[in-house]
């Protein structure tokens, strides 16, 4: 991943651990349940392009800061891609958002956008 002033690592990694407010235990847990396999685009092995996601986020946030590698910078950087892209589509109408596909999916990518 290349750098610059604005885009360093540090601040690659803060974004992302701004953006993925669940635990790694948490979300781990979440990636298990039918909720999370319901939701998402198909990655033509059997699981969603955000589940697979969400098992990288997991080794992720095992690492520590210094043991990330590039792929590992260079996954950070979708995540709040696609965290920022999908947040700001919520859905029409508030009452839904506990169960709707749209939280479920934010979570498979680490974000659970009602945990406070």
């Amino acid at each position: 991943m290349t750098t610059t002033a604005q885009n360093t690592p540090d601040d690659s990694y803060t974004t992302f651990r701004k953006d993925v407010n669940m635990t790694a235990a948490e979300l781990e847990k979440w990636l298990k349940t039918e909720e999370s396999k319901s939701v998402g685009q198909d990655s033509g092995n059997g699981s969603s392009v955000g589940h697979q996601s969400g098992e990288k986020i997991v080794r992720i946030l095992r690492k520590k800061k210094a043991d990330l590698t590039a792929a590992d910078q260079e996954h950070m950087h979708k995540v709040h891609s696609y965290i920022s892209r999908h947040a700001a589509q919520g859905p029409e109408h508030k009452k839904d958002v506990e169960t709707s596909r749209w939280r479920y999916s934010l979570m498979n990518w680490g974000h659970d956008p009602l945990k406070k």
